[in-house]
């Protein structure tokens, strides 16, 4: 199977994860007060913004599947100073705030599949970054996958 096939079959379980989430109704599983639907709305509004900067940081190195492109370089500056993954970040961010503001088991068990998701599709991304830019290794050493780490 080609990596731009296996690129694709990434993209569309991203998809469905995430079409689950936003198709799914909440539930009352828990109490949604609303200093929780604050910190919900935070993590989801800046999650997104997260993506659209992260996205608009890569240039034309953006691709819509985790293969990179062959005119691309990498980026290790903007957001990426702080994470390797920040469009995955920001996109966890906003599942996070999903699933506070659901009130429901089901979607905090999808949310905890997606972040599984997205650490493997990560994980399959790095070693395509890996074999196509020498120097991602020593950058993958001292940045984060997701998280950002100030203390580092």
């Amino acid at each position: 199977m080609s990596r731009s096939t296996i690129g694709w079959i990434w993209v569309g379980g991203q998809a469905v994860l995430l079409g689950a989430l936003i198709i799914l109704p909440g539930r009352d599983d828990w109490a949604t007060p609303g200093w929780l639907v604050g910190i919900a709305g935070l993590a989801f509004f800046g999650g997104l913004a997260i993506v659209g900067l992260a996205a608009l940081g890569l240039g034309t190195s953006l691709t819509p599947t985790p293969v990179p492109t062959q005119n691309g370089s990498l980026k290790t500056g903007g957001f990426y100073r702080y994470v390797r993954h920040p469009i995955y970040t920001g996109v966890l961010a906003v599942v996070a705030g999903m699933t506070l503001r659901s009130g429901s088991w089901i979607h905090l068990a999808l949310a905890a599949i997606t972040i599984v998701f997205f650490d493997r599709k990560a994980a399959w991304e790095e070693a395509q970054l890996t074999e196509r830019f020498p120097d991602y290794p020593a950058y993958a050493a001292t940045t984060p996958k997701f998280v950002p780490q100030p203390w580092r």
